[in-house]
């Protein structure tokens, strides 16, 4: 049977790894960064499933080898010890999806930074080695950078395969194909009124601002099939809004008499 020092010692040796320079530091910074942005973009579907709001308030643990883990907050661990933001899973339902991604990437560079400045305290880092530090941290992109950009290049992905899908409707109609299925990229779409995630199997009806590029239910902003057969170029509530202040905002020509 072990000894009570001796858990105690192993944990400590797990909390307070072999850390002398800022290399050390910064190499447990990048694999815990790593393991968080694969959570929130390339496993992000597995990741939402694991907080669960009918669960205790979780935590985000990034692990220097890379990896992730959703679980409770570490309990027999010095108090010094920074932890992630707890409670992350209450508010997944109650907030748009993107939001919700968006804040616990914003919490999760803080847990880093705070992580790496407390190994850098406690080993004592002067001026110099605290500065080269920030440094190394400071060349790559923070995590909610790299989920922003991660979004808009599924966003992109989406518009072109989208702006394919509408020019190949029409004669997989007439061929009597059945354009179902859908694109993950298209899976990752939101509609801009409600904030649902587009589904192929959902049965709405959908349709895309031809200013804004943004896409939306049909029910949301009032478009049927139908309406939209006999429009040209759609343009959203939004985008008409804009148009008419604009038009109000013109100058208008007077034209004078010339008697």
């Amino acid at each position: 049977m072990a000894a009570k020092g001796d858990s105690v010692l192993s944990v400590s040796a797990a909390i307070h790894p072999n850390v002398h320079s800022p290399e050390d530091v910064f190499r447990l910074f990048r694999g815990r960064r790593a393991g968080i942005v694969q959570a929130l973009t390339e496993d992000v579907e597995e990741f939402y499933e694991q907080c669960d709001p009918d669960e205790n308030a979780l935590c985000l643990f990034g692990q220097p080898n890379g990896t992730w883990e959703v679980k409770l907050p570490i309990e027999d661990v010095p108090v010094e010890l920074p932890e992630p933001v707890c409670g992350i899973n209450f508010a997944r339902d109650g907030t748009p999806k993107k939001v919700w991604l968006s804040m616990i990437a914003i919490h999760s560079d803080a847990w880093l930074m705070s992580m790496a400045f407390y190994h850098a305290g406690r080993v004592a880092f002067d001026r110099d080695d605290r500065e080269l530090l920030f440094r190394m941290i400071n060349t790559l992109p923070t995590v909610y950078e790299a989920v922003k950009e991660s979004y808009e290049k599924q966003t992109q992905t989406l518009k072109a395969s989208s702006k394919k899908k509408s020019s190949s409707q029409t004669l997989e109609e007439e061929d009597g194909t059945n354009a179902s299925g859908g694109s993950e990229d298209q899976a990752m779409t939101e509609c801009a009124a409600c904030q649902e995630t587009y589904s192929a199997d959902d049965g709405h009806f959908w349709i895309g601002c031809d200013h804004c590029e943004r896409w939306f239910h049909g029910r949301c902003v009032g478009m049927t099939p139908e309406k939209a057969d006999e429009i040209e170029r759609y343009m959203c509530p939004g985008c008409s809004y804009k148009s008419k202040q604009n038009k109000m905002k013109a100058p208008r020509q007077v034209c004078g008499d010339d008697s």
